[in-house]
């Protein structure tokens, strides 16, 4: 055994709380086929295996968790410097994934940014140097942001290369115009060698960078390029500068860069571009806040705040916490978080979010999260997330950018040795194979993806719509089905009770005092609406014991000494009971689109039907729109709802659904989600409850209301920050938008390569225009991309507008009674 061969791996193995665990987890390591020792510490919780340099972090974690225990990981995003083309991307990656322990990295070469998953016992040190080692820099992100401002504007190099190449252009220009003037050749070289040696040092020390790495980017190609027709140009000029002056290729290699450095400023111009909404939304952070406490009030910084703390919002101020208003009235403008571009009315109880600007009214407000799990942190850093991501599609450029460059060098020897075989002519023969050098371009490949993606998610949240992965954008261009919740999903999920029937020996107020009995505790809507009926009668309510959910049914508890359920239809009937004399009363409620729950005593010696209670919701006044507008994107819509048939009928029918499941339980929707992805069809699931979770995770693509349960929010991958329904028609329609820029930016970026290329090789290109066309290419792929900005979606237009029926639901009450 060749011991120098092996590699230690550190594991910080976390769950382990005696002798057997270590005992356990050494055993599974060692089970691992390539592993020689694993030793483990329970004070450290430290695992120190020596396996074959094949044995990766990820089969060893594997092993832990087969044991029943895990690992401790990390998160770290890194700036990198020095990348400028889809090779320079692999690179990085591919030597950070060779680090013992790293799990996972990703490169986003619009950001500058890599994203690595590793176990907690990798250091940043080892992440950085294994960049470094690559031939590039790397710095903590927050170090980058404490850098100061370069003294130096950006644009400096293309200007200084600009004036020194413009009087080497300048005798082709004239020739246009049939005036025969030529520069002196060794002024010509006083002109060129700054441009090639100082401007153009970039290029060199990236491209030695690449070939110490035994790899090749475009750095690569243009120092290859330039230097050549500089090289073949100085070789001209001594040979041939007693004799007259020769056609020398100094405007080719000074030209080429100038437009390089040009492309490659117009292209960082455009990608800071892409980036605004991470800017705009940390734009919106509050350093400060007044907080009151006592009888005193401070200025404090925002990160001295602690929940429960009274936090001051003046009119015109940003409100600097997330919190619960206790005293006051005002509009709030919640533009740039939510999408919504009218201020909204708030007042005491009502939820506030940090960022949010206040109009009119002095309020104050009661913390209940600060730093980094306020509402505007979370929406940064799913951004980000987002845009970080690599979507699935980029992996074809992932597998061409690694043998791009290979491809490039033997395409222009090939040019090279062909022409100096046809013609003898080694000089054209050199020029030619420059232009294929020139022409070839990586950096539009490695930005077609990226710069969509950064520009999609960005505007969609602006516009309320927060896209948690990349993967979530591409697949939901392809959505042919979208499934519904419905109870806050398409209604507003505020059901009031519109109706309370007693049966044959009960009286309502009975029925109505059981029922809150059993409600007494939950915070179910339902429960809820029971619960204010009771305040407004002031009826007394009796004490429920081992009160219990009945998941997809209803709620079940002894009161008085009677064991009593309250539930939907599918209860009743599995309980054996029949809907006797209120059959017809029910329906009738059901076809007016109300909710209807049976009150039973459920006693196994004695069961009998006690009542009924029937809810009245109020369809969302967007959903109609929503539906009929995903209707003309060609998309069938379905609804799911545990509620009974006929108020899911009437309700689908108000929104033009045709195909509605009701009476369903959490585990069927998701089942049925996986019956209509078995069908083929692309299925979106839009829920915000808890019991939603299920449906949510079976979905292609998932859809989660803001302000539901948080595990709907967690669990899909697009958040709608307001509950407006016509959102989900908006994501749709930008996810085709993006997708149609990175397709339109991968066609053109393999496009510019395939015929340029060719073109190239075959004399018909000259460096100076193959150089133009190397830096337009990448500036014309961000530009497109960058188009996305103007995206506007429907659910801003506002042409939905609220409606209340509860005046029209309280009055029933009134009626009945």
């Amino acid at each position: 055994m060749n011991t120098a061969a092996l590699s230690d791996i550190k594991l910080q193995v976390t769950g382990m709380t005696c002798a057997s665990c270590v005992m356990r987890v050494e055993k599974s390591l060692k089970a691992v086929p390539g592993v020689r020792q694993a030793s483990i510490n329970l004070a450290t919780e430290q695992a120190v295996v020596s396996a074959d340099p094949a044995v990766t972090a990820d089969t060893l974690a594997a092993a832990v968790r087969k044991a029943g225990y895990d690992l401790a990981t990390t998160e770290t995003t890194l700036l990198v410097e020095g990348m400028t083309c889809a090779s320079c991307v692999s690179r990085v990656e591919k030597a950070l994934r060779k680090i013992p322990g790293v799990s996972g990295a990703t490169v986003n070469l619009a950001t500058e940014k890599a994203n690595i998953q590793a176990l907690s016992t990798v250091s940043v040190a080892a992440l950085k140097a294994a960049i470094e080692k690559a031939g590039y820099s790397a710095k903590d992100v927050q170090d980058a942001k404490s850098q100061p401002a370069a003294r130096l504007p950006a644009w400096w190099p293309v200007a200084v290369s600009g004036a020194l190449t413009l009087p080497l252009v300048l005798p082709m220009l004239l020739q246009l115009f049939g005036i025969d003037w030529m520069l002196d050749g060794w002024l010509q070289l006083a002109l060129v060698t700054p441009v090639q040696f100082w401007l153009g040092w970039r290029f060199y020390r990236a491209g030695w960078k690449a070939l110490l790495a035994k790899t090749g980017n475009m750095d690569l190609l243009v120092a290859l390029g330039t230097s050549a027709a500089y090289g073949l140009s100085v070789y001209l000029l001594f040979k041939h500068a007693a004799h007259g002056m020769p056609h020398l290729y100094f405007e080719a290699s000074a030209a080429v860069i100038t437009l390089v450095l040009l492309g490659k400023w117009l292209e960082q111009r455009a990608k800071r571009q892409t980036a605004d909404a991470i800017r705009a939304l940390n734009a919106l952070r509050p350093t400060t806040a007044r907080v009151r406490r006592g009888e005193v009030e401070l200025d404090l910084p925002v990160e001295h705040v602690v929940v429960g703390d009274l936090v001051i919002v003046r009119p015109g101020d940003r409100v600097a916490v997330d919190g619960e208003i206790v005293e006051g009235r005002s509009h709030i403008d919640e533009s740039l978080i939510t999408g919504e571009s009218l201020p909204v009315a708030k007042g005491v109880g009502d939820k506030v979010t940090g960022g949010a600007i206040n109009a009119e009214g002095a309020l104050t407000v009661r913390t209940t999260a600060i730093g980094a799990e306020t509402t505007l942190a979370r929406i940064i850093r799913m951004v980000e997330s987002a845009q970080a991501a690599k979507a699935p599609i980029q992996r074809i450029v992932d597998r061409v950018s690694a043998v791009f460059v290979p491809v490039v060098l033997v395409i222009a020897l090939l040019t090279f040795l062909g022409w100096f075989g046809f013609t003898g002519d080694w000089e054209h023969a050199l020029i030619n194979a420059v232009a294929v050098l020139v022409i070839a371009c990586p950096c539009a490949l490695g930005l077609a993806t990226p710069t969509a993606i950064m520009a999609g998610t960005g505007v969609a949240a602006r516009h309320g719509i927060l896209i948690k992965d990349a993967e979530a954008l591409e697949v939901a261009h392809a959505v042919t089905v979208v499934a519904f919740d419905k109870t806050g999903t398409l209604t507003e999920g505020k059901p009031l009770l519109a109706a309370v029937v007693a049966a044959v020996g009960s009286t309502r107020d009975d029925v109505l005092r059981l029922a809150a009995a059993l409600q007494k505790s939950s915070s179910h809507p339902l429960a809820v609406a029971v619960m204010d009926q009771v305040r407004h009668e002031r009826l007394l309510v009796p004490e429920a014991h081992d009160a219990q959910a009945l998941p997809g049914r209803g709620v079940q508890g002894a009161v008085r000494g009677q064991t009593l359920a309250l539930g939907s239809t599918r209860m009743l009937r599995e309980l054996g009971l029949e809907e006797g004399g209120l059959h017809a009363e029910a329906q009738r409620l059901e076809r007016q689109g109300q909710t209807v729950s049976w009150l039973v005593q459920s006693d196994v010696a004695q069961r009998r039907l006690l009542g009924l209670l029937a809810f009245g919701d109020t369809v969302k006044p967007a959903a109609a729109q929503a539906v009929s507008r995903l209707h003309q994107l060609g998309i069938r819509t379905v609804m799911l709802t545990g509620d009974n048939r006929g108020a899911a009928d009437a309700v689908a029918k108000e929104l033009g659904i045709a195909e509605v499941r009701a009476e369903v339980l959490p585990g069927d929707k998701a089942a049925i989600v996986k019956e209509l992805r078995d069908a083929g069809e692309v299925v979106a699931f839009v829920g915000d409850g808890l019991n939603d979770g299920p449906a949510l995770a079976a979905a292609s693509v998932s859809y989660a209301m803001a302000g539901g349960a948080d595990v709907a929010t967690e669990t899909a991958g697009i958040t709608l920050m307001r509950g407006d329904p016509r959102l989900v028609a908006d994501s749709l329609d930008i996810s085709r938008r993006t997708y149609s820029k990175i397709k339109q930016g991968l066609f053109w970026a393999f496009g510019y390569n395939v015929l340029g290329i060719p073109l190239a090789a075959l004399g018909l290109l000259n460096p100076v225009i193959a150089g133009a066309a190397m830096a337009f290419s990448s500036v014309s792929v961000v530009l497109n991309a960058l188009t996305l900005r103007r995206w506007h979606g429907v659910a801003n237009e506002h042409s939905a507008q609220p409606t209340n029926q509860q005046p029209r639901i309280v009055a029933a009450l009134g009626e009945q009674r």
